[in-house]
């Protein structure tokens, strides 16, 4: 039970600020291109979110181990809210702020929620640590139910308030996810390393082939994601396909794999993942 509570009391402040997350995937397109941004000014800004989770992703870990898992939480609701919000400026540096934001907020989200949880799994409640997959699979599977919800609810928003609907119906999300976890959640911190050289390990860990070479297909793989992440709205627009509708069936999809790799590695095929 009190493991159970536990959960509860994680998933109450996570899964919201997944909810919010996504929420913002299916018209983000839309709302540059309703403002009048050609494609390559559209382009440019995707390239900035991208960009800044790409810099920022690189010591985020160190971030949020000294400024505490709880309060980095707490700084995704904010930054990711300003976010949203700057997405309703028709003015491009304020929209380029805000991409920059959405960028630093991503790697946030990633990154301090899933550490706040081991470290409390462990350190301050001691269960055991084979129980952690049993969380973090069953916020997989809600997680996949939350995006295809919200591809859902987002067409439902762009049809009574526009594109910049969703991103409005974001914020209160993620303001229930920061209140939740300052309330009900215990700050906690994580070793202190120095940030070079830890990039130098890193860095003289890719004299390994086999480490650099899947380095190099997880690059390719993420590259054509956000390729296909910029690419599809203008691609499906033309054909009148609603887009939150085409969002909800990508995670769908996307859930179906997730759901068929873990039967296949841990169920009676016994598959061996590369």
């Amino acid at each position: 039970p009190a493991f159970q509570e536990f959960q509860r009391r994680f998933h109450l402040g996570f899964l919201p600020a997944l909810a919010a997350d996504w929420l913002q995937g299916p018209y983000l397109f839309q709302v540059f291109r309703s403002q009048g941004f050609l494609q390559t000014q559209i382009a440019a800004l995707y390239s900035l979110g991208f960009a800044s989770n790409l810099v920022f992703g690189l010591f985020s870990h160190f971030f949020v181990d000294r400024l505490g898992r709880r309060r980095s939480c707490v700084l995704f609701s904010v930054l990711c809210s300003l976010s949203c919000l700057l997405q309703l400026s028709q003015d491009f540096p304020a929209l380029a702020v805000g991409r920059l934001l959405g960028g630093v907020s991503t790697s946030l989200l990633f990154t301090s929620f899933e550490s706040w949880y081991v470290h409390e799994h462990l350190e301050r409640h001691d269960f055991p640590q084979e129980w952690i997959p049993d969380t973090f699979s069953r916020v997989a599977l809600w997680n996949g139910v939350v995006a295809m919800a919200a591809g859902a609810v987002a067409e439902l928003l762009v049809l009574g308030g526009g594109p910049v609907a969703p991103f409005v119906a974001a914020v209160p999300f993620l303001a229930f996810s920061g209140i939740f976890a300052m309330k009900n959640w215990d700050e906690n911190y994580g070793k202190r390393h120095s940030c070079p050289k830890a990039c130098g390990e890193g860095l003289r860990g890719l004299r390994d082939l086999p480490r650099a070479l899947l380095g190099v297909v997880q690059a390719l793989v993420e590259g054509i994601i956000l390729i296909f992440i910029f690419l599809w709205t203008p691609v499906l627009e033309p054909l009148g396909i609603p887009l939150g509708i085409a969002f909800s069936g990508f995670m769908a999809a996307s859930a179906i794999g997730s759901s068929l790799f873990r039967r296949g590695v841990m169920g009676g095929l016994r598959l061996q993942p590369l």
